[in-house]
């Protein structure tokens, strides 16, 4: 039986952008529908469920929600009251994948990545959404035992190497944003443990060019991330990291072996993307 790992995603804190006159709350709130919904939702989401993870008033999510299904961006099944989400927003998502051809570059060199590590290995790119990060591609090996997750899937900001190792390569200004917002979000028991790991993390990557995380994600699992600035002006930034279930990574040859693997793939992939512009 595959180990399944489950995935994060929580609801957006009020930003200062949203106090502005500029800022359409009802497009915003239509925004974070859509967003509540996750890979593994199959069964789809009632309006309560919605509610309970946007944190919107149900009278108001009912609104969202009818909008939304008479304009096919969601689905409606009458026996279950469930949504789901409608084709409109595939067409949306491809239409982001397409404007990052980092993905098709580096796709080989993920999977080559992910060979060489041996059973149970995934690698993945990905970018922040409020507080988590997307993966936006992913290359695995073979595995009865390894983490079911794919395009699409949602993990920590706070908590995964991905996210912290996104934190440390983010311009000042926005991770003061960021940290704030987790910060409210964590609240002040967690937060503190959060702030330790986010700090260790930079000065990791500071100092090996890599982040290793053990267990802080979910246990059981170990992982290293490395930023990746984009090679092309205007690209967001982004992440690679590289998991799997701690008995096929263990820490010697996580740190030794795997960390600096990372660190030289995200290299080559710059290289040569800055060579093509």
């Amino acid at each position: 039986m595959r180990k399944r790992v489950t995935t994060d995603a929580g609801e957006t804190t009020p930003g200062e952008a949203q106090t502005d006159r500029q800022f359409i709350t009802s497009l915003h709130r239509g925004l974070e529908v859509l967003r509540a919904f996750r890979p593994d939702d199959r069964a789809g989401l009632s309006n309560g469920d919605i509610a309970e993870r946007t944190g919107l008033p149900n009278s108001t999510v009912s609104r969202l929600t009818f909008t939304l299904l008479e304009t096919g961006y969601l689905t409606y099944d009458k026996p279950t009251g469930r949504y789901r989400m409608g084709v409109p927003v595939l067409s949306l998502g491809y239409a982001c994948l397409s404007g990052l051809p980092i993905r098709e570059a580096a796709q080989p060199h993920m999977q080559d990545l992910a060979d060489s590590c041996g059973e149970g290995v995934l690698v993945a790119l990905g970018g922040r959404d409020a507080h988590t990060m997307t993966y936006i591609a992913c290359a695995r090996t073979p595995s009865v035992i390894s983490l079911q997750l794919g395009v699409g899937s949602r993990i920590s900001l706070a908590r995964s190497a991905m996210g912290r190792a996104w934190l440390a390569a983010c311009p000042e200004e926005e991770r003061d944003r960021a940290l704030a917002e987790i910060r409210r979000h964590a609240g002040k028991e967690a937060w503190p443990a959060l702030r330790d790991g986010i700090r260790q993390a930079a000065a990791e990557i500071a100092e090996r060019g890599f982040y290793a995380n053990l267990g802080e994600w979910n246990p059981g699992v170990h992982s290293v991330a490395v930023p990746f600035p984009s090679p092309q002006k205007g690209g967001p930034l982004l992440a690679f990291n590289l998991g799997g279930p701690s008995g096929f990574l263990p820490v010697d040859r996580l740190i030794g072996e795997i960390g600096p693997r990372l660190v030289r793939m995200a290299e080559t992939l710059t290289h040569r993307m800055r060579a093509e512009v």
